[in-house]
């Protein structure tokens, strides 16, 4: 804040945030931007900025953040003969009030929320106040960036283990877990098992398109058929789109979309400013329990129709020509490169299709694949592998 001041710019100081939050005030309040300071899921050891423009519209490497990386390896300009003033904006309340708004006609029931000593400590008792319904069995609320308990990463499995074995133990009805900045959020049943977001996504678009029938669904491109499958079967117009918060926000802009989903646990709502939120799927998957009469498990359960694998990451020399050699191997395929590449087969009898998407930031690539049945999803797993290697362990 003392920099930009430095540079004339006058700030808005709200405080300790969430992400979600910040992009609330930042689409809400009169600016012309926007960030949070936060590693995200990552470790203590780690720190960085989220930004957005106005409107809580995020920055790209294409919409602004390779000019700040240019601008940020030149030297620091003299201070503005102006210097910026300070002010300071309350938002957790009606950031709160706006979540619980999703949360609509809740029936008595018990959950697990997991904060993992993240930002959802400061947030999720807010919205909780405004959901009397509720009965909530909070784990590790207090804010402690060290994370002593547990890495605040959920889509780890092993950091879901005691929101599991808390749903168990309590009969809880779900479980939640945010990760640092609480701008994703992983569910697990009632049986303490835990949920594709990709499913999800589904029970959700499905939810939301019986208020607006006709509405576009943006979805990521790892995500199975069935995501597909049932937005068009609601009445809804699904849209398959690379992975990403900044190529998901742009095109449910672009398109109008209601809803758009991520296998990584981000959900993303148009009365949310096209924003993410883990607050917000929250109290939306709140809501579509209330809606149903069916536990959780079994609502999934109807959905897992194709086999499909986790994301499988492969350590490799060079990405580029490893993912050429997986092209050549399936020539039956066919092949686009919207994100990485996918390359789709149809048999006598079934079909397949696998993407392959380089990591941004190690030299890894990572692995999606589904199959009409197991069958076949075992034999395409064994030819990507005899072509790429032998993946890592799961929690590499």
């Amino acid at each position: 804040m003392e920099g930009m001041r430095e540079a004339g710019v006058d700030v808005v100081d709200i405080g300790l945030a969430s992400t979600p939050m910040a992009y609330f005030a930042i689409a809400t309040l009169p600016c012309d931007g926007g960030l949070n300071t936060t590693a995200s899921h990552n470790g203590p050891r780690y720190n960085g900025f989220k930004l957005c423009r106005e409107g809580a519209r995020p920055l790209s490497g294409e919409t602004g953040l390779k000019e700040i990386e240019a601008l940020a390896s030149t030297a620091a300009p003299a201070p503005s003969a102006r210097r910026g003033e300070e002010e300071r904006a309350e938002v957790l309340e009606s950031f709160a009030e706006h979540v619980a708004s999703f949360g609509r006609d809740l029936r008595p029931i018990r959950i697990a929320i997991d904060c993992a000593n993240g930002m959802g400590g400061l947030t999720v008792p807010a919205v909780l106040r405004r959901l009397p319904a509720i009965e909530a069995i909070p784990l590790y609320f207090e804010l402690d960036g060290t994370f002593p308990n547990h890495e605040a990463n959920p889509l780890e499995e092993a950091n879901l283990a005691v929101l599991r074995k808390t749903v168990r133990e309590k009969r809880c009805a779900l479980g939640v877990a945010f990760d640092g900045d609480a701008d994703r959020c992983v569910f697990v049943d009632e049986a303490g098992e835990p949920v594709p977001a990709d499913l999800l996504t589904a029970l959700l678009a499905r939810r939301l398109l019986a208020d607006r029938p006709g509405a576009t669904v943006v979805y990521d491109l790892r995500s199975s058929r069935v995501v597909a499958e049932e937005i068009e079967r609601a009445g809804g117009k699904a849209l398959r789109e690379r992975v990403g918060h900044s190529f998901i926000k742009e095109t449910m802009r672009r398109e109008r979309a209601i809803f758009g989903g991520e296998l990584s646990g981000h959900y993303y709502f148009a009365d949310n400013a096209y924003c993410d939120s883990g607050e917000v799927a929250f109290a939306a998957t709140l809501s579509l329990l209330a809606s149903k009469r069916e536990p959780l498990s079994r609502l999934v359960a109807a959905l897992r129709r194709y086999p499909k694998t986790p994301e499988i990451n492969f350590r490799v020399r060079d990405t580029r020509e490893a993912i050429d050699r997986a092209v050549a191997g399936f020539a039956e395929g066919k092949d686009e490169t919207l994100d990485g590449v996918t390359v789709e087969g149809s048999e006598a009898g079934g079909w397949w299709w696998w993407n392959l998407r380089p990591s941004n930031t190690e030299p890894l690539l990572r692995l999606n694949l589904e199959a009409s049945d197991a069958d076949r999803l075992e034999r395409i797993r064994r030819r990507l592998f005899e072509i790429l290697g032998t993946p890592l362990a799961p929690s590499s």
